[in-house]
């Protein structure tokens, strides 16, 4: 098969970086130029060693989330769409990583602590406003908002 060592070695290097959806790697190769009979034997390849493994790469994309860079559950789910993960997937994934994660009224306290001292003094207003921007921009529902936000407000 032409070049299928040259494409295995970049799917590697690939995946010396982070985790990698089957979508991520497929686009990587085809973006690289690969066949689609080149593509089709990497991915199994790589599904056989383990490599590539949707439901891994959801939970560990999930879990760093919610360390590194919180997000709400709608943006969460769009990011991992827009990676090819199913729904199904998605779903199971977020049901069993649930005691993993904290809740994502936590995660929009922790987020928004430093900006309401930043606020002080300002109206409720304003602070909706601001405040209730940023976690609107990072995924957070309405209601999700207004309990971190009132939260704070009465500590």
């Amino acid at each position: 098969m032409e070049h299928y060592d040259t494409y295995l070695n970049l799917a590697y290097f690939y995946l010396s970086i982070r985790n990698r959806s089957e979508k991520e790697m497929r686009d990587y190769l085809a973006k690289k130029k690969a066949s689609e009979e080149v593509i089709e034997k990497i991915i199994t390849s790589l599904k056989e060693k383990k490599f590539l493994n949707d439901e891994a790469f959801t939970r560990s994309w999930i879990l760093n989330r919610a360390r590194v860079k919180p997000k709400g559950r709608v943006l969460l789910k769009l990011e991992l769409r827009q990676k090819g993960i199913s729904d199904d997937i998605i779903s199971t994934v977020l049901s069993e990583v649930q005691e993993d994660v904290p809740d994502e009224l936590e995660q929009a306290k922790g987020l928004i602590a430093k900006r309401m001292e930043k606020m002080a003094g300002k109206s409720r207003q304003e602070i909706y406003a601001k405040v209730g921007g940023f976690l609107s921009r990072r995924g957070f529902s309405w209601e999700i908002v207004k309990k971190a936000i009132d939260s704070k407000l009465r500590s």
